[in-house]
């Protein structure tokens, strides 16, 4: 498997690292491309710089290098996720304006029929927002927000996080344990 993750600039940075570390733990094949927004996000919420992100991938890109491997829908890849991915990024895609590697690489991911998965994490939603997850969702784009459950009791932010990232790895078909399924509770 190869899966391409792109991290922007919103907040919950946290929700993308864990993705890598855990694609990595699996030796799933990952592709990374950090924002700009995404470093200084990083460096504010987890004290982490882009070098030690890039670390978790197996490559890693910068926004602007539009000759990567990845920004050409004949590079095979099973995904293309962009956790978190902000109203910026969502817009550019929405509106077919891929004008860096990440925005790009959700192009490809749409025009060549692949999954692009979009952890939106921004609240409230206006109309525009809600318009452009609306052109997204009819070209196919799975919109997962990062909205978290309680049924499995979660008593520390990572458990939080991890249920957030298990759903991701649900719709790309990675095999997990990062939270507790629900169960009827009669």
């Amino acid at each position: 498997m190869r899966v391409v993750v792109g991290i922007t600039g919103a907040s919950g940075v946290v929700y993308g690292v864990r993705l890598l570390e855990v694609l990595r733990a699996k030796g799933i094949e990952t592709h990374v491309v950090l924002s700009d927004n995404a470093e200084k996000i990083a460096k504010h919420e987890l004290g982490l710089t882009r070098k030690q992100i890039e670390r978790l991938a197996n490559y890693a890109y910068r926004p602007e290098d539009l000759e990567s491997p990845i920004s050409s829908g004949s590079f095979l890849i099973d995904a293309v996720i962009i956790v978190p991915c902000s109203m910026k990024t969502l817009s550019a895609i929405a509106n077919g304006y891929a004008d860096n590697l990440i925005s790009r690489s959700a192009d490809c991911a749409l025009k060549e029929g692949r999954q692009l998965i979009l952890v939106i994490r921004e609240t409230p939603l206006h109309l525009i927002h809600l318009r452009n997850l609306v052109k997204v969702a009819e070209c196919s784009a799975i919109i997962l927000p990062a909205m978290p459950a309680f049924y499995h009791k979660p008593k520390l932010v990572k458990d939080v996080v991890d249920f957030v990232v298990g759903k991701i790895l649900d719709r790309i078909g990675v095999k997990h344990s990062l939270y507790k399924r629900w169960k009827s509770v009669a």
